[in-house]
């Protein structure tokens, strides 16, 4: 049996060509090198497994051949590998800063490659500063690391640094294809994506990965194939999950999501997956975010398919709900609750991304009779950009004297049917809707002119109602001020605090009915202000409060002094 040499040292590159999804370092190193214009201290950062130290060792290589790759050449003895890892003390550097002066025998450049140079000490870095800022012509330093943050300011001010990136999925994907036809391996396109993702970005990664599945599958690799051997979730499992959750089949989903779970991946796993899983279906349902997807051509049908099974709307609940899981994973302390919790939310989602409601009918089906006027439209006002329309008969309205004796009763059936009562909507409805323009067959209700006398008569009636009632807090505070009328029929109401102010906007809908019907005049609103002087009147201190009782009673005073009592 031969040598086996692993895929990532086999395919190493040797030249720049060779070199994977860095083709704008590469390109401006080739350059430099042509025109004579590079630096003598460089710095390449970035993740693992992109190609650090392979281009470092390429442009070694080539800089004393002028830029070209002579294989016939050989300057290896010109070229000096330290590891900072082990070999990061200050008297490792002493040791070079003092190589550094002999010149190169052949050739014209000494060329030193420290990896890992993050590793080095702060006295180590020291030591160093000063052959780096001033090196002789002779020697070029090339530092690779991949946490340049940790190297200190002082270094990095004195490196050109080049930025390596993440190897995308499709560039690693695309040179495991040539990899696989060069070895005679047959691979689905799938089933490559697939270890490219697994590999995030680093083609050293991604070599190592396939090693691993070829020694598995041998010369075919297939997509269930591979997911097996990576222990992944492949897609088969989430397009599988939203089918059950878009058909309501909550039973099919706990079963499925059990099966997950004897496979061994975790929860969490699981249902990142799945948040994942809605995203790329909501990137697919547009062709310019279709490049977004990265997936292989036959999964991106699947998606595009499944996609139009779909909205907008279901797809961003679905991936906040999934999101939220994934998020109290890890404090839940019942994780598998967790996530069955969720996926029964996901297949409750009606198809458009709400649950069935009636909550756009401001007044429940039951409110009109069925031999009346058609067509009764509220819209809001101009400040509120919701219409509200209600195609039903005429509004058999509310009783204005708000005796519950004199309310058209309705029956449990009709409730059940409706699912909102009146004071519920006013509930859900109060803090978009301020005041309401109701118009009827296209005429203007009536706007009656009436006198301030006439208003406080019915105001007062309603306080007393509110009373009658057992709502003393509401009538208490309609109380401390009496609403002024202005041309434009606005009342005009101030309170000392703004918790008055609130309470009374949470019931003006039920307010306002009262007052439009009873006054005949559809254009009354209330402007309620916050007057924060008027809480004098009822916050007293201790010697308003012996005052107010002294003027009632002033034999006060004398029990005062009689006992020799203080405030």
């Amino acid at each position: 049996m031969g040598d086996f040499i692993v895929s990532a040292l086999k395919y190493r590159p040797q030249s720049f060509k060779d070199v994977v999804g860095q083709s704008a370092i590469t390109t401006t190193l080739e350059k430099a090198i042509k025109n004579n214009h590079l630096a003598q201290a460089l710095l390449f950062t970035g993740p693992r497994g992109v190609g650090k130290t392979t281009c470092a060792r390429i442009l070694a290589k080539m800089i004393n051949n002028n830029g070209q790759d002579n294989g016939n050449e050989d300057y290896a003895f010109n070229i000096f590998e330290l590891d900072a890892a082990s070999n990061n003390s200050v008297d490792d550097i002493r040791k070079l800063t003092d190589q550094v002066r002999i010149p190169p025998q052949v050739g014209q450049y000494k060329v030193y490659i420290i990896d890992e140079v993050h590793m080095l000490s702060n006295n180590a870095f020291n030591a160093f500063l000063k052959t780096l800022e001033e090196p002789p012509k002779h020697c070029i330093f090339i530092l690779a690391t991949t946490e340049k943050h940790k190297i200190i300011p002082t270094i990095l001010s004195r490196c050109q640094i080049f930025d390596f990136k993440r190897i995308t999925v499709e560039d690693a994907k695309n040179y495991l294809k040539l990899i696989a036809e060069e070895q005679g391996i047959s691979a689905d396109d799938d089933a490559l994506h697939i270890i490219a993702q697994k590999a995030d970005g680093a083609m050293r990664d991604a070599l190592s990965i396939f090693d691993r599945v070829v020694s598995f599958s041998g010369k075919t690799l297939t997509r269930q194939a591979v997911s097996e051997n990576l222990n992944v979730l492949d897609y088969d499992t989430f397009f599988q999950t939203t089918d059950l959750i878009l058909n309501h089949d909550i039973p099919g989903l706990l079963n499925l999501f059990n099966t997950v779970l004897s496979k061994g991946f975790e929860g969490q796993h699981f249902i990142a997956g799945l948040a994942s899983h809605f995203r790329d279906l909501f990137v697919a349902k547009s062709p310019e975010t279709l490049i977004l997807l990265e997936t292989g051509p036959a999964t991106t049908e699947t998606y595009k398919h499944q996609s139009q099974k779909t909205s907008a709307v279901f797809l961003k609940q679905a991936i906040t709900l999934a999101n939220d899981c994934d998020l109290n994973y890890r404090s839940s302390r019942n994780q598998r609750l967790l996530v069955e919790i969720c996926l029964m939310k996901l297949a409750s989602i009606d198809f458009n991304g709400e649950k069935k409601k009636t909550s756009n009918f401001i007044i429940p089906a039951s409110y009109f009779s069925a031999n009346n006027i058609p067509n009764v439209i509220v819209t809001p006002s101009k400040s509120q950009s919701k219409k509200v329309k209600i195609s039903d008969q005429k509004v058999k309205q509310e009783d204005t004297s708000l005796s519950t004796s004199n309310r058209p009763k309705i029956s449990l059936a009709e409730r059940r049917s409706s699912g909102l009562s009146l004071k519920s909507i006013e509930r859900k409805k109060e803090h978009q809707i301020k005041q309401l323009d109701v118009k009827i067959n296209d005429e203007e209700l009536p706007n009656d002119v009436f006198s301030e006398h006439d208003l406080l008569i019915h105001w007062n009636e309603y306080v007393e109602t509110l009373e009658q009632q057992g709502r003393y807090n509401l009538a208490a505070i309609l109380k401390i001020d009496t609403p002024k009328p202005q041309k434009d029929f606005s009342l005009v109401l101030e309170f000392p605090n703004s918790t008055n102010k609130i309470e009374v906007e949470r019931q003006q809908t039920e307010l306002l009915q009262f007052l439009r019907k009873s006054l005949n005049n559809y254009s009354i609103s209330l402007d309620i202000s916050v007057n924060e002087t008027l809480e004098k009147r009822y916050a007293y201190t201790p010697q308003e409060r012996y005052q107010k009782l002294k003027e009632k009673n002033p034999a006060i005073e004398d029990l005062k002094h009689e006992f020799d009592l203080d405030l």
